[in-house]
Order: C-alpha cells, then structure tokens, then sequence
C-alpha cells in the first residue's frame, strides 16, 4: 500500500510536475485541499473518487487528526491513492505529520514535491526572490501559525535577518505582519507586495509600502512580499491576464477530456 503525498504547485494546471500529472490521472482515490485549483481537478481520471478534506475556517479542533483516518482507510480500499496539496507536500502543508500517520499504520509514502507559491508567487509577479544588489536570501514564513505551537513567530528579529520576507497564508494577517515588522526596525518605504491566486486566471498584484500593508486588504490564497526585491516587476507581468483557461480546453480538445496523457 502507498500513498503519494503530490504538490499541486502555485495554482496554474500546466505547472504540475510530469509524475504529479500522471498520478491523477491514474490514481483510483484522491484526496485534496480546500484551496487546489479547479483546473487541477479536471485532470483526475474520471473514475476516480475525489474526497474534499479542506479546513475551513472555524471547523473541527480534530480536523487534521480525521485527514488522517481517511487517508489509512482509502489505503486498504484502492490500489494508487493521491494525496493532493497545494504548493510542495512538505511547505506549510502538513504532509510530515500525514507521513508520520501513514507510515505508523504500515502504510508506504512516497513524495512527489511540487513548486512552493513561497517562491511561484512573486515570480509569477516579476518579483525575483533573490537579485543581486537587492536580496542576497529569503525567509518563509507562515502568517498562520499553530496556536499549540511552543515559540511564537519573532517578526521583530525577522525585520532584522536582511533577507527578503515571503508570507505564506498571512492574507488575512496583513496589519499585524506590517505593524510587527515595523516594529522591528523595518522602514516603513520598504517595498511590499500582495500576489492573490498567483498563476491562475485570477492573479492579482497589490503592490504597496510596509506602511501601506497596514491597510491592505487582501484576499486568500495570497503570497505576501516584503522587501527591495517587492517593488520590482522584471517580467512586466504583474497584471498580466494569464489565459490559462485556454489551456484547459487545449487539454480536453487534445486529449479527450481535461487530462494530461500517460
């Protein structure tokens, strides 16, 4: 028995990784996240069965330990189960602890990593994490920290690393980030950058100041950006329309329906 822990990517169908392409398209149950793209989900084979196990916001204290009961009980019912996860399995996705689970129940892992949104965002955005003369490293930090987590997050010695900032799952957080960091020594014109859906035919592109973050209201799922690199646009396609609903009916007129071929 095995289970494939699959990065979904950034959002965007055509940045999947080959092996994670024909996972869905051969797979007999798959599990996925709340916030995976749709256009991802047309490319699981039509007999699947597709189980939504995403966390909404005020759900069950147990909801992670129950993703874990579902994935060992779909193991002993199919032969090739998916597990689904936006960005990389192993990137603020939890899919440690769904190793761990699996694996103490004698179950087989195995990790098909996919493109992190920490780095796909603000690329898809013209913003190069890393550029020299600009930023010579990059934090990622999750803007969504466990609460049952023994050190909370210090954004004051954050502000202080140097490194380019990546929020993760912070759209929501967007004036307590920007006040903490401000508080730590971070000059309110830092550049700062929201990217919402990156990849997708929703991308949007907020670009603004430290000080300018406070009042930013940002929709989920978002990457936020902080730093010099923040206010670049190298690519010129920060607010470019990306089109990729095209693709999809590219893929069903090609291949018989909205999947890749094996």
């Amino acid at each position: 028995m095995t289970v494939h822990l699959v990065g979904a990517g950034p959002g965007s169908p055509d940045l999947l990784t080959l092996r994670a392409a024909r996972l869905l398209d051969t797979a007999d149950i798959v599990v996925h996240d709340r916030l995976i793209d749709p256009g991802v989900l047309t490319l699981i084979a039509p007999w699947a069965e597709v189980i939504d196990v995403g966390k909404r916001p005020g759900g069950p204290a147990d909801a992670q330990e129950r993703i874990h009961q579902i994935l060992v009980d779909a193991a002993g019912r199919a032969h090739t189960v998916v597990r689904l996860k936006g960005g990389d399995p192993f990137v603020f996705g939890r899919g440690g602890e769904e190793a761990e689970a699996l694996r103490a129940a004698g179950i087989d892992v195995e990790v098909v990593p996919g493109i992190t949104s920490a780095i796909a965002g603000p690329a898809s955005a013209g913003i190069p994490v890393t550029m020299r003369g600009h930023s010579s490293g990059f934090t990622v930090i999750t803007g969504h920290q466990d609460p049952a987590a023994d050190r909370a997050i210090d954004w004051e010695a954050a502000a202080r690393l140097g490194t380019t900032l990546v929020v993760l799952m912070g759209a929501t957080r967007t004036a307590v980030i920007a006040e903490r960091l401000l508080s730590g020594g971070l000059p309110h014109d830092t550049p700062a950058a929201a990217v919402e859906s990156a990849t997708t035919p929703h991308q949007r592109v907020h670009r603004t100041t430290l000080a300018g973050m406070v009042d930013l209201a940002v929709h989920p799922p978002a990457v936020l950006v902080v730093g010099a690199v923040a206010g670049l646009d190298v690519t010129d396609s920060g607010t470019t329309d990306r089109g990729f609903d095209d693709l999809i009916a590219q893929l069903a007129t090609e291949h018989g329906g909205a999947r890749w071929p094996n």
